[in-house]
């Protein structure tokens, strides 16, 4: 933006994780930033608990992070992993690889850990924190964004450069949706979550390997854990909300320890506050959040969740969000047209957020079913042969998407798409990487795959 932009105040509406980032990249180009919160300060409160969905960082967060100068105060949250552990009713254990290069590796991180990185580098940037100041509606007419102060009368906000970060239940997008008549579906999944802990031996070891997701696949639902820095694990149950075994009916202890000895055997004698925790702590929901207008002018943008909220089955939320961040810092930086740069921001990302969209879904279905099918690993280990002998032309679709940040989630999409055609094809009649004709696999693959820019080297953002 041009220096005549410098000193225009910008409201920043939610100070969650993609809030707080582009506060942070706006601040350091110069501009006054105000980031209003509805709730208390997390570096001030305990958070609460069972609502803190622990994140996988992967190259396109870390590239955003990165630009933001905060990656070197991260390194200590994260917790490299660098493929899946599947368990088995029996308690049989395979360990599935993410890629097969040492970079190719995400990171677990606690959200709120994270998140009060960030709101300590917002303060030194220089943005002006305001909490408990939730956003609770907007005048479009009279450009008002309205927010409750802690007394809790509402005052107004101009609505000039807002930028609404509110999440998947945004206050500002449903008074888009009301008053202006954007059309915007929320579509929640039939299934919840519910957090649960699995805590370290008493001299601080995990009682499971750290470096790993941990995956208890059972067909319509499914167990994951993902590792904490103190040894801890964080536990997620991913169930139906209603019917015979779902959530409505896991309402008592008994009932509790009964579902999880007969699924999960393994995980429940590691787990001593099971039941207690249960009860205790919400039932989540999760859905996709598509919008078919994600600015107003030179007014108001919608970013991250608030735009487009995905469900969590890639990892792929966060890291999606922070790209936005690091897009719309690309476009104010070579612009000095709000609008026309806010344009831009949604012609670009919409169909890129929609392909991610769309391929969270089907990782659920893997993650909790296919990853059961034999053809399954078959797929997965041609997968990364075909890598090793056309690596320009066959990148597995989870690495374009977690370890190549220059790639396109629409490209990934795609490409995706044309090799598991291409791996099944192939594995038609083949029950092993020696019984797949090559010879095929190559003429495919050159035929089907025009080939890639040479990617650059996923960052490692540990010491």
């Amino acid at each position: 933006m041009s220096d005549g932009t410098r000193n225009e105040p910008i409201t920043v509406v939610g100070a969650g994780l993609a809030g707080t980032l582009l506060a942070i990249l706006l601040a350091r180009r110069g501009h006054r930033v105000r980031l209003y919160e509805r709730q208390e300060d997390m570096r001030r409160v305990q958070i609460d608990a069972g609502r803190s969905i622990n994140l996988a960082l992967a190259a396109r967060g870390i590239r955003a992070l990165e630009l933001a100068g905060v990656m070197e105060r991260v390194h200590t949250e994260l917790v490299p992993l660098p493929g899946r552990m599947l368990h088995d009713l029996n308690g049989a254990l395979t360990f599935v690889p993410y890629g097969q290069r040492p970079d190719e590796v995400i990171y677990s991180v606690s959200r709120p850990g994270l998140n009060c990185i960030l709101l300590d580098a917002a303060e030194e940037a220089g943005v002006e924190l305001v909490f408990r100041h939730p956003a609770v509606g907007a005048d479009f007419k009279r450009q008002r964004v309205l927010f409750k102060n802690e007394s809790g009368q509402t005052h107004e906000v101009g609505m000039h450069r807002v930028f609404a970060t509110d999440g998947a239940g945004s206050v500002l997008r449903r008074a888009m949706v009301e008053q202006l008549g954007i059309a915007c579906t929320e579509d929640l999944l039939k299934h919840g979550y519910k957090e649960l802990t699995l805590p370290p031996y008493p001299d601080g070891r995990p009682r499971i390997d750290k470096h790993a997701l941990h995956i208890w696949p059972r067909g319509g639902f499914m167990l994951i854990a993902l590792p904490n820095i103190d040894g801890s694990f964080t536990v997620t149950l991913f169930l139906s909300l209603n019917g015979p075994e779902s959530f409505e009916t896991l309402t008592t202890p008994a009932s509790i320890e009964t579902f999880f000895a007969k699924h999960f055997p393994d995980v429940r004698e590691l787990m001593p506050e099971l039941a207690s925790e249960f009860l205790s702590h919400p039932t989540g929901i999760m859905g996709t959040v598509r919008s078919e207008q994600w600015s107003l002018d030179d007014k108001l943008l919608l970013v991250g969740d608030a735009a487009h909220a995905i469900t969590p089955f890639h990892g792929q939320g966060m890291n999606c969000c922070f790209e936005d961040c690091r897009e719309l810092d690309t476009l104010l930086a070579n612009s000095s047209d709000w609008a026309a740069s806010f344009r831009q921001f949604e012609t670009s990302r919409r169909p890129n957020t929609n392909a991610i969209a769309d391929m969270a879904i089907e990782n659920y279905l893997e993650m909790r079913d296919t990853v059961r099918d034999p053809k399954f690993h078959l797929h997965k280990a041609l997968s990364l042969e075909l890598e090793r002998r056309h690596p320009q032309r066959f990148v597995p679709r989870y690495s374009m998407v977690m370890f190549r940040d220059d790639i396109p989630y629409t490209v990934a999409f795609e490409r995706g798409r044309i090799q598991h055609e291409i791996l099944v094809s192939l594995t038609e009649r083949a029950e092993t990487l020696d019984a797949v004709d090559y010879e095929l696999a190559k003429r495919l693959i050159e035929n089907r795959l025009a080939p890639l820019p040479a990617g650059r080297p996923t960052p490692n953002p540990l010491p």
